[in-house]
């Protein structure tokens, strides 16, 4: 399958008002796009099953602090939250863009996480579901990725010393060559922005771990003050 073209955007860009050396530069069309996750409902999976998502391949953590953060999330898990108590081993080693790296591991065709929609403790992902119970935010378990997308965040450090974060949507092309390969994405498609609110708003937690808390404020005022200039909550496609 061919990417989809690109279309056009608006961005932000502003000082972290923590840092004076940081700057955002954002996306300001994705981030007041009314853009939602439909797993369970419209969501058709990447690879042709619904019920698992975008949980096919697994997770693939960002570091060693993510990986043993999801490990600790786990040893809470019970039979009771998690299909698959008690199997091991927990992550497994791939390859991302050629070199080795570690990702969740996977059994039947999912992340091992994934509990089916037969489960009686609830279908979805354990370690969400863990945290909901507990009164905690999915983000606070569950691997770096799984909560970021579809925010993609990426670094650059230039050669007088500034640097610069640049918050956009995490679309098929984000994945590379295989994302040609993926069967559906869900940013490319209408079915997708369905949500009540804007990005910004309903992604308010993901952005602030992501950028930090006054940045995040700044990014919801420049966001409000946009959206007062009357532009409609539409898909992007």
């Amino acid at each position: 399958m061919a990417f989809a073209p690109l279309t056009a955007r608006e961005w932000v860009t502003f000082p972290d008002p923590a840092d004076p050396e940081h700057e955002i530069r954002a996306d300001l069309t994705f981030l007041l796009s009314n853009w939602s996750c439909v797993w369970g409902t419209t969501c058709p999976g990447i690879a042709g099953s619904p019920e698992a998502g975008c949980c096919t391949h697994g997770a693939f953590f960002t570091d060693k602090d993510d990986r043993r953060r999801v490990a600790r999330a786990a040893k809470e898990l019970t039979k009771a939250d998690w299909q698959r108590h008690g199997t091991r081993p927990l992550a497994e080693e791939d390859e991302l863009e050629g070199e080795p790296a570690w990702k969740t591991a996977t059994r039947d065709g999912a992340c091992i996480y994934l509990n089916g929609p037969d489960f009686a403790g609830g279908a979805g992902c354990a370690l969400h579901g863990l945290a909901l119970r507990t009164g905690r935010h999915p983000l606070e378990l569950k691997p770096d990725v799984c909560w970021q997308v579809p925010i993609s965040r990426q670094e650059e450090e230039h050669e007088d010393g500034t640097r610069t974060t640049i918050v956009t949507e995490f679309s098929r092309r984000s994945w590379g060559e295989g994302g040609a390969d993926l069967d559906w994405w869900c940013t490319e498609s209408k079915a997708a922005y369905v949500g009540q609110a804007p990005m910004f708003e309903s992604y308010g937690p993901e952005l602030t771990a992501l950028i930090g808390e006054p940045a995040y404020d700044e990014l919801t005022r420049l966001c409000r003050e946009a959206l007062r200039g009357q532009r409609p909550l539409l898909p992007l496609i």
